[in-house]
């Protein structure tokens, strides 16, 4: 059964979802054309780096997948749930990705590739891995 959902929630899903494309569009305009929403690029990319030989792309472009996972794995432990639940720790995972996002920016801004970890990051994200210890 599906019931209205509150407009303060529509508006949050709205405005995660234009962050998300913002951050995203960010990334492919940016820095290599990655995007940071997703990895069938970058793992294509990094297959052509390693083909190629090309270390430190391969590398790079490892480092963001990892980042990519680590924030899925840290999203899927804060709120420990794939249904849209009150009580979850939304507002924690909402002010860490502020962080991260900042520091990648500030990171970006003085040429640092830690800017592209940090962003890749974030941990909001739709993907939510339900972890079990």
């Amino acid at each position: 059964m599906i019931s209205r959902l509150p407009p303060w929630v529509e508006t949050g899903a709205f405005t995660l979802a234009f962050t998300a494309g913002s951050v995203n569009a960010v990334g492919l305009l940016g820095f290599s054309h990655q995007a940071v929403s997703h990895l069938t690029g970058t793992s294509t990319l990094l297959g052509l780096g390693m083909a190629q030989l090309d270390v430190l792309s391969s590398v790079h472009l490892l480092l963001v997948i990892l980042s990519f996972v680590v924030g899925a794995a840290l999203s899927g432990f804060l709120i420990d749930s794939s249904a849209l639940q009150p009580g979850r720790r939304y507002g924690l995972a909402l002010l860490l990705e502020t962080a991260l996002l900042l520091l990648a920016m500030l990171a970006l801004q003085h040429n640092s590739v830690a800017g592209h970890y940090l962003a890749t990051i974030w941990p909001q994200r739709p993907v939510v891995c339900r972890m079990r210890w």
